[in-house]
């Protein structure tokens, strides 16, 4: 008897995907009440976007340099629960070839061979890259333009890819 396959991996970054920089009038109704943490932009959260999030079918992670205060500041605002931290290194640095985002390496290494999904703003050509020769498994590295931050399209392009995976 074999066993089924792990679910993914769906690492989060923060800045960009969950906390827009652009501006838009549909988030502003939508968004929640900053809160007295102080962060300026914390009022652009959508607080249903953890409920989606979770619809998905995938282990969520956190791959954020806000850490520990993901849990502790965005995760009760967008619905989400505390969610595994993957933890960088202190000097945030990492020797590989120009272009590589330093969060790369170290998301291969914590996904070890499990499916994954890293969404994050900050996604390029020579992360894909990386990943396709580095990671065994199957993965999607989804670029989230970080002025819309994460929008009905990026969902249908998640869902897209797991229903992709999960058929294959």
């Amino acid at each position: 008897m074999t066993s089924a396959p792990a679910r993914p991996l769906l690492f989060l970054d923060v800045d960009g995907p969950l906390i827009p920089f652009g501006s838009s009038p549909g988030r502003a109704q939508a968004s929640v009440t900053a809160p007295a943490e102080g962060h300026p932009l914390l009022d652009r959260l959508v607080p249903g976007i953890g409920q989606r999030l979770r619809a998905l079918g995938c282990d969520l992670v956190w791959a954020t340099t806000w850490g520990e205060d993901a849990n502790a500041i965005v995760a009760p605002l967008v619905g989400l629960p505390r969610l595994p931290v993957v933890p960088w290194p202190a000097d945030g640095d990492v020797a590989g070839p120009r272009g590589l985002h330093w969060k790369t390496p170290h998301l291969v290494e914590w996904a070890a061979r499990r499916p994954f999904i890293w969404v994050d703003d900050e996604i390029g050509d020579m992360d894909r890259l990386w990943v396709a020769v580095q990671h065994p498994g199957p993965s999607l590295l989804h670029h989230v333009a970080p002025a819309r931050g994460l929008t009905d399209a990026d969902f249908s392009a998640l869902a897209g890819w797991l229903d992709s995976w999960g058929s294959a």
